[in-house]
């Protein structure tokens, strides 16, 4: 099979995105794709900043596959940006009151590990990148303006300063027309950085002149060196410039930015990258996640709960469909990475480039696990809460019971997920368990449910115990069988939701729910 021509086919959305630079670069095959991804330190990195890593490096992945092009991922960091306001999961805020305006990299680290809140930030998005060996190139906005790496595209923003006014002005209230200007000085006395009125430029010398906010007095500084930043829109199209961009994706927030910066860029002399507009993840409450709110999970929290395979599966999935990021969404997102991964093996070359599980493993075929899983897992939970186990040997036993063929030492995938389960159970399920009695039609039910148990051979699927839960439910009446299971749930396992009964008794074992129904009935 010609791989290059089945490419064609392929219509996940990495796929269509690496399309568009063979396109964008048909006149220069040869020129070397560059990707950024960028990140405003102001707070804590989320999964948020995370993903946009994560879903850039498979549009890489994919150009690779279908062109061999080289390319490298440029993860951007805007640490000169001045702190706005002090962010609520930090300890020690009232430390950095004083801070504000100040570039992220002059505000002191509030944790007391490193130089600066900038660069802690920077620090915690490196590692949990580096966690994922991601391949990639960090800059800092701080080194890049205050090395002269910008200098040169900085004095060509100067020469265009009257048309990059024009460009933003109409998107600006009246009072803020004013004052526009593309140059943010950096006050060589307190190092805020000033959003100011600029009086004068001086474009052979490459200086701005502006009143200090203090007092009044003129003061001239360069536009090179650190000694001034770009304005958010402006320093974007900067950025892309200088840096040869020739990819960038971004949150639909940021539509109108990616419009205003595309235009500057083509003020520039520039053609804009290429990218498209992902959706925003969303907290519990369906509010936006925010680094500063502190309200959306953390990287460290999924992976306390989950594998970082699942953390990926949840990342890869449409990224123009808004999502819901919290607790609850784990171990769904583990057991669709399960079912996903058991069918790999079976499935057409074409269906594999279809699963999500070739791009979870970097669109490598080497990379993806040569295993079935027999178990997911909301099953293991389910397991965890009715035995109250805190010892995954205990679930391993039911587990090398329920598929002998499985070994704990040779499947540390799965040994992973039960100690995941364990600490999910202890921390996310057990606290909000809520047990009730059945009534008097349920515990008629659950008898007659005791008696089809006690007939069953030792050897019934799980599909087959399924149907007889079915069947008990129809012969007592449940017009809808969604309460009938809905009541197992809540007597059985204390929650409104739960797994495949036939699947968990057959794990669980026939015995050991028969005694579990009737301690329940007891009551």
């Amino acid at each position: 099979m010609n791989l290059i021509k089945e490419f064609n086919e392929i219509n996940t959305w990495p796929f269509q995105e690496a399309k568009k630079l063979i396109e964008r670069t048909k006149d220069n095959p040869n020129k070397k794709i560059v990707f950024e991804t960028g990140y405003g330190p102001s707070g804590l990195p989320h999964i948020g900043t995370f993903c946009e890593v994560y879903r850039t490096t498979l549009v890489q992945q994919a150009l690779k596959l279908i062109s061999g092009k080289e390319s490298k991922l440029i993860c951007f960091s805007d640490d000169l940006d001045g702190l706005r306001k002090v962010p609520q999961n930090i300890p020690n805020k009232e430390k950095l009151i004083d801070f504000i305006g100040l570039p992220l990299t002059k505000v002191p680290d509030p944790f007391e590990t490193h130089k600066s809140f900038g660069e802690h930030n920077n620090s915690k998005l490196k590692m949990f990148l580096d966690s994922f060996d991601f391949d990639y190139e960090f800059y800092s906005a701080t080194e890049c303006y205050s090395s002269g790496k910008f200098d040169k595209t900085l004095n060509l923003v100067l020469q265009n300063f009257e048309e990059i006014r024009q460009i933003i002005l109409p998107t600006l209230g009246e009072d803020r027309k004013k004052t526009y200007s593309p140059f943010l000085p950096i006050c060589p006395e307190t190092n805020k950085v000033l959003e100011v009125k600029i009086n004068e430029i001086d474009k052979v010398k490459g200086e701005v002149l502006y009143s200090d906010p203090r007092n009044g007095k003129d003061i001239n500084v360069s536009i090179y060196g650190g000694s001034c930043k770009l304005q958010w829109k402006c320093d974007w199209a900067m950025r892309w410039l200088a840096l040869e961009i020739d990819y960038e994706m971004a949150g639909k927030d940021l539509i109108e930015s990616v419009n205003l910066s595309g235009k500057i860029i083509r003020r520039l002399g520039a053609k804009p990258p290429e990218g498209f507009n992902y959706e925003l993840f969303l907290d519990e409450k369906g509010e936006k996640i925010s680094k500063s709110k502190g309200n959306g999970l953390t990287i460290e929290e999924w992976l306390k709960y989950g594998p970082k395979e699942s953390l990926s599966h949840f990342m890869y999935g449409n990224p123009k469909r808004a999502k819901r990021l919290y607790f609850d969404v784990i171990p769904k997102s583990v057991d669709e990475y399960i079912n996903n991964l058991n069918k790999f093996d079976t499935q057409e070359l074409k269906d594999k480039y279809q699963n999500s599980i070739l791009y979870v493993h970097e669109t490598n075929f080497d990379k993806i696990p040569d295993e079935t899983l027999p178990i997911n897992f909301s099953l293991i939970l389910n397991l965890v809460s009715v035995c109250h186990a805190d010892d995954a040997q205990m679930i391993w036993d039911y587990i090398e019971e329920y598929s002998p063929g499985i070994k704990s030492k040779k499947t540390l995938f799965l040994d992973k997920l039960i100690n995941n389960a364990l600490v999910y159970y202890n921390d996310r399920v057990k606290p909000l368990k809520k047990y009730r009695e059945p009534d008097d039609l349920e515990r008629k039910a659950f008898g007659d449910l005791i008696m089809k148990l006690e007939k069953m051979d030792h050897n019934i699927g799980a599909e087959d115990i399924q149907t007889e839960i079915f069947t008990v439910g129809k012969e007592n009446n449940y017009e809808n069988l969604r309460e009938w299971f809905k009541a197992i749930y809540e007597v059985l396992l204390g929650q409104s939701e739960g797994p495949r009964m036939g699947s968990f008794i057959k794990l669980y074992g026939i015995i050991k729910t028969i005694n579990l129904i009737k301690s329940k009935l007891e009551k």
